[in-house]
């Protein structure tokens, strides 16, 4: 879980998003150039790409932490399968 400055740090990105998102829909409405357009779609992939890291981060420190400081291998198992799914994920659309 993160903690209320984690929360909002992670908040805070996302209404920027929110933001750039609203501003690249009406770059497309206004028909702006196309280069214009990619480049902000990359500015918000970046973005996202900070808050994916701002919450690895945190579950890292917390619930992959707490998992391997206890003494229950299946809890242990369980949360590298979890990492290592995200992982693969990322790997996949990076």
């Amino acid at each position: 879980m993160m903690n209320d400055e984690q929360k909002k740090q992670a908040i805070t990105r996302l209404k920027r998003i929110e933001g750039q998102i609203r501003g690249l829909q009406k770059m497309v409405e206004e028909d702006r150039y196309c280069i214009d357009v990619l480049t902000q779609t990359a500015s918000v992939v970046s973005a996202l790409k900070g808050v994916e890291d701002l919450v690895m981060d945190q579950h890292l420190h917390t619930c992959v932490a707490d998992a391997m400081r206890s003494d229950d291998v299946a809890k242990k198992q369980e949360k590298i399968d979890e990492v290592m799914t995200v992982l693969s994920k990322f790997r996949k659309h990076g």
